[in-house]
């Protein structure tokens, strides 16, 4: 146990990152699809690729989606609104109308015949059954015509508009449990039912003549205060009989037996065709999912993601080894490689989408910007591949994401330029046109059969990619990274920090600068990040601010302070502006980055000036080089390595008195050797190559720099 304890303890990095890439695999097989794959592509109106293909058993075809739609529009465009009859609303409303009818007679009469109270009329008898006669055919009539338009049905007029479609629709009236098919132009509106009660009046008794008192006396009736809605709305019963409906559309129309041929090598792919082999597709992914074998298509995704995740791994480990040693910069790969593959096939299973416009040139773009392009370069043909699993058109997909991939690596150098972004997306969107459009011709031999919406995909994918600049800062701020465009503000020398030390130690201030220029040189020679070194120079010297007195570049008024002091102590003062620029540093929230430079641009190297002066005042003592020694660490990248070598060449060459070009040369060499040989660049990723040619920069700089106080020989 204890043995496994300790072989744990010792291994626990490494297992981390195991765990890190199993955790990616397993969560990007958790959204794969969980049926079969069918083996074969195609595509309509393109030759079958493929054998001849047999049914292997029984299917139905499907119908096509559009075909479905087709029938389910159709069901929607005729289908007839259920409405509820409600017979109590009449039975409510004709008492009121005879009671009404009763009390506005009494008035009509006494208007119409001078008298107050037809009944004590006895010297009337003639007029008294005349006008009994009228209210009893007025009263039957105002009670037929309700009786007519409330058993046709009223309704109100917002669910006319909102349930009929057109004047030519049917309604369904349930009427108790018996359902009636009614035309929608029988039914009365409030209004149209008042109108078509005093048109009845209009044309049985006319407006003027003999007639016209009894249509004033329907006028006074007012009879619209008794027509109600008796008609409403039945939303439960509408919408479960056309769920029902809807659900009762069949899915097939026709059979395809076993062993019947259903395409050969090389015909096209029609329409009778498409729809068979999308049926047979259909049925053989659900035969798949049914049978007891999903276990085995989960086992086949996790061993293809998992391989796909080792590649990266075992990249990683060969060629850029710091990266698998960083727990950040790992996650970071690892979590764009899920993240994309995630929404590709989120996007294929839950919506409508085309793949297209998933940007998928972000990934190589971030990998690009934070690390290189052809680490860049490899995850993104990883990463397609295993989208391309999911990916309709398999081939198409990864070929032009990968093509798309490399224009987006190649077009994006410098991504702290606004104007780069836009030119690669463009580019990117170009690349996408010309290869869908080369494809389109081969399968089609016509351009214009080309699916023309896939253009507008590629549109949309070019403009996501102007995304990039808020992920970047995003990214950058969550993983800890540094991109192009934090370190050309960093390099500014109006930062607040850079102009406190031009103000507190200007002469350092100036060496910074000198320092920067050749570092940058350098580094664009040898390929190395010239603006993570210029921003490092800058910084390099910070510590500097504490005691400026203390360095020689800083005084201008003769006073060595070092003159009344031990070589210990002079030393222990000089070698303490590393950690007191580390101080300062992380004080102003300057990246690590940054800090690194600070920390390594001595390495392990010896204060000489002191050193040699101990050694030369007391030559019997026994030295502690460790009093006499920057902590280091040293050097572990080609741009602090480029650091180191600029900052002391420069800083060397301002102590010299006789300068010439061969004393400049040698001073360089000098420098370098003395470096290379302490192991210096040990731990540095910088070649023998690298150093040469930084050894002719430094040299052609210093050149440049000290040309007005060379002598050249008369000759």
């Amino acid at each position: 146990m204890k043995r496994l304890y300790r072989f744990l303890l010792s291994h626990s990095s490494l297992i981390f990152k195991g765990f890190l890439f199993l955790v990616s695999v397993v969560i990007v097989v958790y959204f794969f699809p969980r049926e079969g794959k069918f083996r074969y592509e195609f595509q309509k109106g393109k030759p079958w690729m493929h054998d001849v293909l047999i049914a292997p058993y029984d299917f139905p075809i499907y119908k096509s989606e559009a075909r479905l739609a087709a029938e389910k529009d159709s069901i929607l465009k005729d289908f007839r609104p259920y409405f509820v009859f409600d017979s109590t609303i009449m039975s409510v409303q004709l008492p009121r109308f005879n009671d009404h009818f009763d009390e506005v007679w009494g008035q009509f009469v006494a208007e119409t015949y001078g008298v107050e109270d037809t009944f004590s009329l006895p010297a009337y008898s003639s007029l008294l059954r005349e006008i009994n006669s009228k209210r009893t055919e007025y009263r039957e009539k105002g009670k037929f015509w309700l009786e007519y338009v409330y058993s046709k049905g009223i309704v109100s007029v917002p669910e006319v508009f909102n349930r009929v479609n057109n004047p030519e629709d049917m309604i369904v009236v349930m009427k108790g449990k018996v359902a009636e098919n009614v035309d929608y132009k029988q039914v009365f509106t409030q209004k149209e039912a008042y109108e078509y009660i005093i048109e009845q009046v209009r044309e049985l008794y006319g407006e003027e003549g003999e007639q016209e008192e009894a249509f004033r006396f329907f006028l006074d009736l007012d009879l619209d205060q008794f027509i109600e809605p008796n008609l409403s709305y039945d939303d439960v019963t509408t919408n479960r009989v056309m769920q029902s409906m809807i659900e009762n559309i069949s899915l097939t129309e026709g059979m395809v037996q076993q062993g019947v041929r259903i395409i050969s090598r090389g015909e096209l792919v029609g329409d009778y065709e498409y729809r068979v082999l999308e049926s047979l597709k259909i049925e053989y992914e659900k035969r798949i999912g049914a049978m007891a074998n999903r276990f085995m298509i989960l086992a086949g995704q996790f061993l293809l993601v998992f391989v796909a995740f080792a590649v990266i791994f075992l990249f990683l480990l060969n060629f850029r080894k710091e990266i698998l040693q960083n727990y950040l910069k790992i996650s970071f790969i690892l979590f764009l490689v899920v993240l994309f593959v995630v929404i590709s096939a989120l996007s294929l299973k839950y919506t409508r989408i085309s793949i297209y416009i998933i940007p998928l040139t972000i990934l190589p773009i971030m990998i690009r910007t934070f690390y290189d392009a052809r680490l860049a370069l490899f995850i993104h043909l990883v990463t397609t591949l295993v989208i391309g699993f999911l990916a309709p058109n398999a081939f198409e997909f990864v070929f032009l994401s990968i093509m798309a991939g490399i224009v987006a690596i190649f077009s994006l150098t410098n991504t702290y330029r606004r104007g780069k972004l836009f030119l690669s997306a463009l580019l990117i969107i170009l690349t996408y046109i010309l290869v869908y459009s080369g494809i389109g011709i081969i399968h089609e031999g016509d351009i214009r059969q080309i699916e023309g919406i896939n253009y507008l995909w590629f549109a949309g994918n070019g403009g996501l990619i102007l995304l990039t600049y808020p992920l970047i800062y995003l990214f950058e701020k969550v993983f800890g990274f540094l991109s192009d465009a934090t370190l050309i503000e960093l390099s500014d020398t109006n930062q607040p920090l850079l102009r406190k030390l031009a103000e507190k130690a200007p002469g350092s201030f100036q060496h910074s600068l000198q320092v920067a220029n050749l570092a940058e040189a350098a580094a664009t020679k040898i390929g190395a990040n010239t603006l993570l070194v210029r921003a490092g120079a800058l910084y390099h010297d910070i510590g500097k601010m504490e005691s400026p007195i203390y360095f020689i570049e800083n005084q201008n008024n003769g006073v060595n302070p070092h003159d009344n002091m031990e070589f210990e102590e002079s030393a222990r003062v000089i070698i303490g502006h590393v950690q007191k620029g580390v101080e300062i540093a992380r004080k102003h929230n300057l990246p690590v980055q940054l800090i690194d430079f600070i920390r390594t641009h001595h390495g392990t190297t010896k204060v000489q000036y002191f050193y040699r002066s101990y050694i030369r005042k007391y030559p019997e003592n026994m030295v502690e080089t460790n009093k006499f020694s920057y902590p280091g660490p040293k050097p572990f990248s080609r741009e602090m390595a480029i650091l180191m070598m600029a900052d002391s060449v420069e800083a060397a060459s301002r102590s010299m008195k006789d300068v010439t070009r061969e004393s400049l040369h040698n001073l360089v060499d000098q420098i370098l050797d003395y470096q290379v040989n302490e192991g210096q660049f040990d731990n540095a990723d910088i070649t023998f190559r690298d150093i040469r040619i930084i050894r002719e920069i430094l040299k052609e700089r210093l050149a440049n720099i000290y040309h007005a106080r060379i002598e050249y020989p008369n000759d």
